[in-house]
């Protein structure tokens, strides 16, 4: 049973994490990261039974994405002040009943407002659980279950379209938030039965002592951190940039079928789950922040190849290739910046939460626009959005964040 206590101590060197606690985090963060995908496949059903057109339901999507971005601004200094468990449950009820609304709503608008809410509800599971995480352990085994967490980012993609395409055979749209809401229930019930009060009375009183905005400001002050966020927000912006700017280069220029891109789409997301996998086994024998400024050139070297070939028109299948090395290099370099990033400062661990999640969101979509703008039928817009992002994340976490000599990595 959790605790009932609103204060714990902060943790220094927590004991290592168990199984039980990895799944419970994996499980926050899955609630936001299945709401975006599982109802893809509804999309053209609920135009059609909405009366609304494909701009109109596209903007369903887009509305769910701001709001997740703006969601964790709000939420992750919140729980430095009220504390983790309360947000979580807030939250999570926010997103069933969020879920209840979408599935009732008698036209497109009240969904894009049922969405906006659903994804405000349920981004707390993120931005909090990488919270809950800098918590309880150390910067070492905070890398170990980010790498966890990117499993389930890499896993829900893949099983969520289906998931949906599944019940959308046997039953109306509706339904698909129906399973929404019974997955954040659940998720719910978990984090009152099963998670304990992890902030500490240090934290509250640090941010009882300042604003929200201070706090931000205060956090944006310090080099590290910015190192950490710039590296995480611009290497993530690669991902951004190749969902956007994939299907039209893959199926319009090169010619694949909707399916054999589905194909590619999973041969990407295996490799970034596989090398997630692969950073948690590393860093029974590196450091975090080690493997992080290796795993940082390896981006910049196959970026910078990814550009080449574009540049020189070698072909689907080099692109295919040196892009699957690039968004493999990113599932190492993902996990270790986030357990650096919170490694800086552990009493606003909240408040960097959610600078991770807007910075993330808000760089992905303007890297995605800016490769959309430059859309010239070619490969070369989106490898020189992933190239330029890349060395740019390579020269801020070398600049600003991994610890100079005499600095220390860990908090």
């Amino acid at each position: 049973m959790a605790s009932q206590t609103m204060h714990s101590p902060q943790p220094a060197a927590a004991a290592h994490p168990t199984v039980g606690s990895i799944v419970l985090l994996g499980a926050l963060s899955a609630v936001g990261a299945l709401a975006i995908d599982i109802y893809l496949p509804s999309l053209p059903a609920i135009g059609l039974a909405l009366h609304a057109s494909p701009a109109a339901v596209a903007n369903t999507v887009a509305t769910y994405l701001v709001g997740m971005a703006a969601g964790q601004l709000l939420w992750g200094p919140l729980s430095d002040r009220m504390g983790r468990r309360p947000v979580l449950l807030i939250g999570f009820g926010i997103a069933v009943i969020a879920g209840l609304f979408c599935a009732a709503a008698p036209t497109i608008g009240w969904l894009t407002i049922g969405r906006f809410l659903q994804a405000l509800g349920s981004c707390t599971g993120m931005v909090v659980g990488r919270a809950v995480v800098r918590d309880r352990y150390s910067h070492q085994d905070s890398a170990r279950i980010f790498s966890f967490i990117m499993l389930v980012f890499g896993v829900v993609p893949l099983v969520a379209p289906l998931i949906g395409a599944t019940l959308i055979t046997y039953a109306p749209w509706r339904a698909i938030f129906f399973v929404l809401a019974a997955f954040a229930a659940a998720v719910w019930l978990a984090v009152f039965f099963r998670l304990d009060e992890s902030r500490s009375v240090a934290t509250a009183e640090q941010a009882r002592g300042e604003s929200i905005v201070m706090s931000f400001f205060d956090l944006l002050r310090q080099r590290r951190l910015v190192g950490y966020l710039l590296a995480a927000a611009l290497n993530g912006a690669t991902l951004f940039t190749y969902i956007a700017a994939g299907p039209d280069l893959f199926i319009s220029t090169y010619g694949f079928t909707p399916t054999q891109f589905a194909w590619l789409f999973g041969l990407n997301a295996v490799g970034i789950i596989g090398a997630s996998q692969v950073n948690r086994l590393l860093l029974d024998r590196f450091e975090s922040d080690t493997i992080l400024g290796m795993s940082s050139l390896a981006c910049v070297v196959s970026g910078a190849l990814l550009c080449a070939a574009a540049v020189l028109g070698l072909g689907a299948m080099v692109i295919v290739t040196l892009l699957f090395a690039t968004l493999t290099a990113y599932g190492f370099v993902q996990s270790n910046a986030s357990a650096g990033a919170l490694s800086v400062d552990p009493l606003r661990a909240g408040a960097t939460s959610a600078l991770m999640g807007a910075s993330a969101f808000g760089v992905g979509a303007l890297a995605a626009a800016i490769s959309g703008t430059l859309h010239d039928g070619t490969a070369v817009p989106m490898a020189a959005v992933m190239a330029v992002g890349l060395a740019g994340a390579a020269a801020a976490l070398f600049g600003l964040a991994l610890p100079r000599r005499g600095e220390r990595s860990d908090a």
